[in-house]
């Protein structure tokens, strides 16, 4: 049922009940208004009609035809408009309209009463009137107004009118209602075909003027930017997951490979001279842990690419910094780390990936920093510029060449010696393009080794629109996110 219908038919039954219920209460206060006047009335006509009617007792009592002709019609003069009857201990004196004296009185009605007789309604009023001689009870009657023809009349019009409200009323709210539903259906037309999964297009909205189809539309158009979002955070999630499994698949075959090869030959060579089996066992060692490595790394990206603005908050960078030195001094004991940072320097970030980032470059310093005697000295540094979060760490290792400092932060680029998975740096490039920061390789103190420095702003910002350091392309693009080397 349409809206415009339920409205009509909900006045259409309403406006009959008040019709009625205005009628009654009404014709109720006309007639409690008519009783007072008419009660009022018949006080002043029984106090004025006492005195005769207790002297015509007296004239009764006392056995004096003439005088009680004289006192009746007195008394009948005194009451004028009214009907007025004495009953007395032998006789009934009556003039006046009144009821028929078969009608039955109430024993006391000191107050108004209604009387009926038949369908006619009459007021009636009693006085105890006393003399020394004979007591007496005189009553005062007078037509009942509120009984009338005229507010019969009236409520007869009145239940007419309830008749015709009704459909009158309806077909009136059905009218109205649908005029005011109005913008509320060329928003249903709008929306009726839209699907969100099959077509981008979006209903575009103009104020109509009423508040609820307004703040409904709003709501849809609400409702459709969510889906939105929701649907390209699970498209992410879907890429980001097709990444991980490319990038699995052909980064893990090599190692799984190589894992194999020395498997068959632990098999099919069971006396193998115990100088080869520990080579063979010791490379296996190696490859699994740069398989363990690299599903870290790829792990850490995939997370990279999926946070979402909600993960961010205000972070300690100093104490990040100082946990990441903490961690790194108890992996390598003989490595020389020093930190310097202020107490507190506070970004809008995402701690794990902070931590992260710090951890990797430190992890970078100790393995690809080490002096020509094996040593790795490792100084890392804190500290605000122009309202900008400054990270660097320095080695005392043999650099990075001019030509390769773009091609380090390159998905899997490991250098001519190198142990690792090829991603720690990308994970640190990644991490800085995910706050809108920059990331660079240049020479060291002294010209001496190398220097990462990472800038992060400290007020932080939206996240980039779009992310896919897993597939490659986002660190292909690198060079639009950071700024060039410095010379």
């Amino acid at each position: 049922m349409r809206l415009s219908t339920r409205i009509g038919l909900a006045v259409g039954c309403a406006v009959p009940v008040l019709v009625l219920a205005s009628g009654w209460l009404l014709l109720t206060l006309v007639g409690r208004d008519l009783h007072r006047a008419e009660d009022d009335h018949l006080r002043r006509r029984a106090a004025a009609a006492a005195v005769d009617a207790r002297a015509l007792l007296r004239a009764s009592a006392g056995g004096r035809p003439r005088a009680v002709d004289s006192r009746e019609r007195r008394l009948y003069s005194a009451a004028l408009d009214v009907g007025i009857r004495v009953v007395g201990p032998d006789t009934v004196f009556s003039g006046g309209p009144q009821p028929d004296a078969s009608v039955t009185l109430p024993d006391d009605a000191r107050g108004p009463v209604t009387v009926r007789e038949g369908r006619r309604g009459w007021r009636a009023l009693s006085r105890t009137v006393r003399t020394p001689r004979a007591s007496g009870t005189l009553w005062v009657f007078a037509p009942d107004t509120a009984d009338r023809t005229q507010l019969l009349l009236v409520r007869r019009r009145m239940v007419l009118t309830a008749l015709l409200a009704a459909p009158l009323s309806g077909l009136l709210a059905w009218g109205l209602a649908t005029g005011a539903t109005r913008p509320l259906r060329r928003l249903t037309r709008r929306t009726a075909g839209l699907d969100p999964r099959t077509s981008a297009a979006r209903p575009r909205h103009e104020p109509t003027g009423v508040t609820e189809v307004d703040e409904l539309a709003a709501t849809v158009s609400m409702v459709l930017a969510r889906y939105d979002e929701q649907a390209a955070r699970a498209a992410g999630a879907l890429n980001t997951a097709r990444s991980f499994s490319s990038a699995a698949a052909h980064e893990l075959r090599t190692p799984l490979m190589s894992m194999g090869t020395n498997l068959d030959i632990l098999a099919e060579h069971p006396g193998l001279p115990g100088e080869d089996r520990a080579e063979v066992l010791a490379d296996l060692r190696h490859e699994h842990a740069r398989l363990l490595g690299l599903l870290v790394m790829l792990r850490e990206l995939g997370r990279g690419d999926l946070v979402e603005a909600e993960a961010f908050q205000t972070v300690n960078l100093t104490e990040v910094a100082d946990a990441a030195v903490a961690e790194a001094r108890r992996r390598a004991p003989d490595a020389r780390i020093t930190l310097s940072a202020p107490p507190s320097l506070a970004v809008h970030g995402w701690e794990p990936g902070l931590r992260l980032l710090c951890d990797n470059l430190v992890g970078n310093a100790l393995a690809h920093g080490q002096d020509a005697h094996g040593g790795a000295e490792v100084t890392v540094a804190v500290h605000d510029a122009d309202g900008q979060a400054v990270i660097t760490v320095d080695d005392r290792g043999p650099g990075v060449p001019p030509e390769a400092r773009e091609k380090v932060f390159e998905r899997f680029h490991r250098g001519p010696h190198s142990t690792g998975s090829g991603l720690g740096l990308t994970l640190v490039a990644q991490q800085a393009a995910l706050h809108r920061g920059s990331v660079t390789v240049t020479q060291g103190a002294d010209g001496i080794g190398a220097r990462f420095e990472v800038r992060l702003p400290s007020a932080g910002g939206e996240l980039p629109a779009r992310r896919d350091w897993l597939s490659g392309t986002a660190g292909a693009n690198r060079s639009q996110n950071f700024p060039k080397d410095r010379p």
